[in-house]
Order: structure tokens, then C-alpha cells, then sequence
């Protein structure tokens, strides 16, 4: 079975929480557990590692997008670290990955909530990157 992106951004998601609760574990390290264990195979490593190294490297710059077209009443920190990391994700490839499409990047964004999140955080999420595009 072929795996899709969907999945494979999946698995960027999964990398970069599990990045959040262990500070000195290796990206590349995490990505190559995941890749293995979700596909059981590598042909998903290179792109996922795409996500998760452009993210970690554009993490200032994504935020401060975020920050941008967050509600007034909103700020990072009281986001939830799920809904943050989805939009970490969807912004990266709205701004730094021209392969995506801007609404293929937000369509996939309200996938990983409806896997990860909740309705409310879908609509959220939805509301920020509508008012980002």
C-alpha cells in the first residue's frame, strides 16, 4: 500500500510531540522510529524529515506568522501544543515548502485536528490559517 502525505505529515506531527517531551532527542533519530514503525518503511523518512527539520528551523519565523493572525485575545501560549504544532506545520508549508499548495497545506492542517484535536480546535485552526492565506 502506498503511503500518502497525509500520512506522512502524520507521522511529522507525532515526531515533533514527541521532540516536545524529550529536548534532546534527535530529530533524525525520532523520524527514522516513526518512519519504521507507522510505514515500516523509508521511503516516508525524506519528506517527513522535511517537515519536522523545516519547522524546528523556521520555528521563530512560523511563530511570529502565528502571532500575527491570532485573534487579539489569543497568544502561543495558550494555545494547546496539538493545535499549535498543526499550524507549525501548515504554516511551514504555506511559507517555506512551494511543492504544497496553500489550500492543500490548510486541508490537511483540519485532517491532522480531526485526528489529533478536537471539533473546536478544528474551527480554529481553520480560522487562523483562512486569515493567514
Amino acid at each position: 500500500m502506498a503511503t500518502t502525505r497525509h500520512q506522512v505529515r502524520q507521522g511529522a506531527f507525532q515526531v515533533l510531540f514527541a521532540l516536545q517531551s524529550n529536548l534532546d532527542a534527535d530529530p533524525d533519530l525520532v523520524c527514522q522510529q516513526i518512519s519504521e514503525e507507522e510505514f515500516g518503511l523509508e521511503s516516508v523518512l525524506e519528506y517527513m524529515q522535511t517537515l519536522v527539520h523545516g519547522v524546528l528551523e523556521h520555528q521563530a519565523e512560523i511563530d511570529s506568522f502565528l502571532e500575527t493572525h491570532l485573534n487579539s485575545k489569543w497568544s502561543l501560549d495558550r494555545l494547546s501544543k496539538t493545535d499549535l504544532l498543526i499550524l507549525r506545520i501548515a504554516v511551514f508549508e504555506i511559507k517555506f515548502e512551494s511543492e504544497t499548495p496553500d489550500k492543500v497545506a490548510l486541508n490537511e492542517a483540519l485532517e491532522l485536528a480531526k485526528a489529533f484535536s478536537d471539533d473546536k480546535s478544528r474551527r480554529f485552526i481553520n480560522g487562523v490559517l483562512s486569515n493567514l492565506l
